[in-house]
């Protein structure tokens, strides 16, 4: 956070501007839901951001609490997609409009950015250099890989460090206490599935880091000589979102909070 008396205020339009162009938000292509970049307005000025990996009503009362003009997430406002906004879905709505709170949402974008993205950040965190791209959506790379010479229980105690850190548990079943890592690759979030095993086969992958997957992932892995590491949902997605509010601390002046809520999963 910026020290007091130091914080600034800045527009709203020039804080999404700038998210839009780093995030190249709307050239990447994301599922229909996403909705990437600003889905809701607030009166037009931001003076303090929170970070959240969901939007809920947790996050937003989190955010109100911590008066927070800007409310940035990984998963938005329409995740679901159409529903009626009574219930809990109005108040959501209603104490965001009623505390004047924007909400930026970025899903792929943020998963893929080679800086601040959920992949690159988690290879960082786990002492991993990615040379390569990896999980392919449509023409671009949501995750990473790379090369490595490292016991992969060592890898599984580095991701379980992170994973307890924010509120989860690393899993990774069937690994043999001498077995190395020669060849890794990461898919945060829901990162195990048909298309990213078969990647993985197809590149000589033998470890496999991702949030979560089906169960039957692990199955199939097994059988095919690949250690999946399963770290969790939402702590593989903490980094880019906690990433982004610290670069908008550092580039407008603006103070900025990590908001934890996390899911167990």
């Amino acid at each position: 956070m910026t020290e007091l008396g130091e914080s600034t205020s800045i527009s709203l339009d020039t804080v999404v501007d700038y998210l839009d162009q780093l995030l190249e938000t709307s050239t990447t292509p994301d599922f229909p839901n996403a909705i990437n970049g600003l889905q809701l307005a607030n009166s037009g000025t931001v003076r303090k951001v929170a970070a959240a990996v969901d939007f809920s009503a947790r996050t937003v009362a989190a955010a109100a609490q911590e008066n927070a003009d800007l409310l940035i997430v990984h998963h938005g406002m329409f995740w679901l997609g159409t529903e009626p906004l009574v219930g809990t879905r109005y108040e959501r709505i209603r104490m965001l409009i009623d505390r004047d709170i924007a909400v930026y949402s970025s899903h792929l974008p943020l998963d893929r950015h080679p800086l601040l993205g959920n992949n690159a950040l988690l290879a960082r965190t786990l002492e991993l250099e990615p040379s390569d791209g990896f999980a392919r959506f449509k023409d671009i790379f949501i995750g990473v890989m790379g090369t490595s010479d490292i016991r992969t229980s060592t890898l599984i105690e580095r991701a379980r460090s992170f994973s307890r850190m924010h509120g989860g548990e690393t899993i990774a079943p069937g690994v043999q206490p001498d077995r190395v890592t020669r060849r890794w690759a990461i898919c945060t979030g829901n990162g195990a599935s048909a298309d990213t095993l078969r990647e993985a086969i197809e590149n000589n992958v033998d470890t496999l880091i991702v949030g979560e997957g089906p169960h039957w992932t692990a199955v199939d892995a097994a059988e095919k000589n690949i250690v999946i590491i399963y770290m969790g949902h939402y702590a593989t997605e903490t980094l880019g979102v906690y990433a982004i509010a610290a670069e908008l601390e550092r580039k407008f002046h603006i103070d900025a909070v990590n908001l934890s809520a996390p899911t167990g999963l």
